[in-house]
């Protein structure tokens, strides 16, 4: 699960000395690490997102399977729109971003404002960010994309073991066995301020046919093939 953008006042508050190793979204930009290479104090782990690349390769998959899709709703926290982008109404290679951002208290109640704001704004589909907030209301969130039949790409293959359409993202289980890996080193000795983050390069692929067609979306062939997992 990704660490929260706001997570560096809440671990300064806690701690500066004892060593913590995590999961993070967005390391160096929020000033969790001040680089990945050397992250200069008592935190270090993973990153989970690598940057517009990713994104852009997560807009191309939706797009191939819903490929009439220009106006998408980006599903993420207010702290992160502001900071990162894209705004409501930017419009970016032909795609035009629609939807407010989540604000807190993060509940049920907000998750189902948003998405009725995105079906009011036409958005055609959505993406999902690698928050954690958005992680833990995943099923939520699956839930009212079916009710909504607004095909999504995730972050995370959970959500779409849970019924979502297609995620393309790292191995969570993976970068769980690294943290492991890692808080053993530092448990052995190794300093947070001299372990580099760690950033993944592999990335999977996972398609769920069966929401695929409840949708009315066809999966062209060649992603099928080249899929990591589909589930049918």
């Amino acid at each position: 699960m990704p660490l929260p953008i706001f997570s560096r006042s809440i671990f300064k508050a806690a701690t500066t000395t004892i060593p913590i190793v995590a999961s993070m979204a967005f390391p160096v930009e929020a000033g969790i690490v001040t680089s990945l290479a050397r992250p200069g104090g008592n935190i270090t782990g993973t990153a989970v997102d690598v940057g517009q690349e990713q994104w852009g390769k997560r807009i191309q998959l939706l797009q191939q399977v819903s490929p009439q899709a220009t106006r998408l709703g980006f599903l993420n926290t207010r702290a992160v729109r502001e900071q990162y982008g894209p705004k409501e109404g930017e419009v970016t290679g032909g795609v035009t971003w629609v939807g407010q951002p989540l604000d807190p208290p993060m509940d049920e109640a907000v998750f189902r404002r948003v998405f009725t704001g995105l079906v009011q704004d036409r958005a055609d589909a959505i993406v999902v960010s690698d928050e954690s907030e958005t992680w833990v209301k995943r099923k939520l969130i699956v839930e009212l994309a079916e009710k909504y039949q607004l095909p999504a790409i995730y972050p995370f293959k959970e959500f779409v073991e849970a019924g979502g359409l297609m995620s393309y993202g790292v191995d969570t289980p993976a970068l769980a066995r690294r943290i492991v890996d890692m808080a053993d080193q530092i448990l052995k000795g190794a300093k947070p301020s001299e372990t580099p983050i760690y950033q993944p390069t592999k990335f999977e692929l996972v398609i769920n046919l069966k929401t695929a067609k409840a949708l009315g979306l066809t999966v062209p062939a060649t992603l099928l093939v080249a899929a990591d997992e589909v589930i049918e």
